[in-house]
């Protein structure tokens, strides 16, 4: 498809994620209030969207517990300041085999596989504005883990986030998860036009090299929206390459911890970052009203 440049621009901040990097920065929030109190600094500094994982608040470790989602969310919406909500579901999921020779029994104690009601309760009782659906299954950087979603899970917990009033936020890792997008949408389990995420460079997912990139573009209909990200160093690259490729961008200490070599950043400074890419590329920044708009979002609060 022709490409051109997205003159009105959304940020959405990651703003702590499930991996494990909660002690190589004392910027990566643990508990609910700090991930709040980050979430709103970023919005502060630009993000019209925070996209938020929850972790153990003494650990820091990734948490599935609804209760620090509502706390979460009810900080965030009780806060003076206006951001849309999106939270993850892509909790629940993971399976870590045994060693080549003995796959099976998997490693109970690190596999976290759940069905889709418990991945999806915290949605259900939070209503977020957004919530994110990983769109297909895929090996990660380590040896013996596997994100899964099946085909027939992802169904399930689209089905529900429809039915719900929730946004879904495709998260496409690879071509292959922009196909089964396209088909929940023709199934009518999402609603058209769909949002997309693009995931570049995460292992062993889509490279975040421009030809990869471009074919991940022109996967997406033209009349659904999208952002894309990149990790570490390629964060902030790819916030000019998804302004001229059409779409928005996301940043956050999801996805880097570092504001340039050997500086650790936060939230607000990367989103202050982009803000100065995105604007010295001659677009704009646009607002979370903006957003609600474009994406047809309804803002609610928890039941």
């Amino acid at each position: 498809m022709p490409l051109e440049m997205n003159r009105n621009v959304f940020i959405t901040c990651a703003v702590t994620g499930s991996g494990g990097t909660q002690d190589k920065s004392p910027h990566v929030p643990r508990s609910p209030k700090q991930i709040a109190e980050s979430a709103i600094e970023a919005a502060k500094a630009g993000a019209a969207v925070v996209h938020c994982h929850v972790r153990d608040p003494e650990t820091g470790a990734p948490s599935r517990d609804v209760s620090l989602y509502r706390e979460l969310t009810e900080r965030i919406r009780d806060s003076e300041v206006d951001v849309v909500l999106n939270l993850t579901a892509g909790m629940g999921g993971d399976m870590i085999f045994g060693d080549v020779e003995n796959p099976l029994p998997v490693n109970e104690a690190a596999t976290d596989m759940i069905g889709a009601t418990e991945r999806m309760a915290h949605i259900a009782e939070c209503l977020p504005e957004i919530c994110t659906l990983d769109c297909g299954t895929m090996n990660f950087a380590e040896a013996d883990y596997v994100m899964t979603n099946t085909p027939g899970m992802l169904r399930a917990m689209g089905q529900m986030m429809t039915d719900l009033g929730v946004k879904p936020e495709i998260e496409a890792f690879d071509t292959g998860h922009l196909w089964f997008a396209k088909q929940l949408v023709k199934e009518g389990v999402l609603d058209s036009p769909a949002l997309v995420q693009l995931c570049m460079g995460v292992p062993w997912g889509a490279p975040d090299d421009l030809n990869t990139f471009m074919a991940m573009v022109n996967n997406v209909p033209s009349d659904w929206s999208w952002s894309a990200f990149a990790l570490g160093r390629n964060e902030m690259p790819f916030v000019a390459a998804s302004v001229l490729a059409g779409g928005n961008v996301r940043v956050g200490l999801e996805d880097n911890l570092f504001l340039e070599r050997g500086v650790l950043a936060t939230n607000a400074q990367l989103v202050e970052k982009a803000v100065t890419i995105i604007e010295n590329l001659g677009a704009r920044i646009i607002g979370p009203d903006d957003v609600r708009q474009q994406l047809g979002l309804t803002k609610r609060g928890p039941r």
